[in-house]
């Protein structure tokens, strides 16, 4: 039997930073959990929190020997297939979504539609 692939990739950027994050809360955690909600102009946009515990209905995966991630159920749909990354430059840092289900974004990027 084979083992269902992740439904999201993470890169080395995103997972380190996940790790520093997990690593300055100051209490444990399971992992971050992904997910979903309708804000900006073109309808959703990406949450993160820390997970302090799997939810029944999570969709959760092993992105390393140390990190887990959780995606909402209600957000599975919506971003299965996309890649998480990290990247900072000279004016922002913060996490980045490639979606390929994404059928549209809002102009200043705070928001996507599929």
């Amino acid at each position: 039997m084979s083992e269902r692939p992740a439904p999201i990739s993470v890169t080395d950027a995103a997972l380190d930073r996940i790790r520093n994050l997990l690593d300055g809360r100051g209490k444990p955690s399971v992992g971050i959990r992904i997910g979903v909600r309708t804000k900006g102009c073109s309808g959703l946009s990406y949450t993160l929190e820390f997970a302090d515990e799997i939810n029944e209905f999570d969709e959760s995966f092993k992105a390393a020997d140390d990190v887990f991630i959780m995606i909402d159920p209600k957000a599975t749909m919506f971003i299965f297939g996309t890649e998480m990354d990290f990247v900072e430059d000279q004016m922002a840092s913060g996490f980045v979504f490639t979606n390929p289900n994404e059928k549209g974004r809002c102009g200043c990027g705070e928001s996507f539609h599929v």
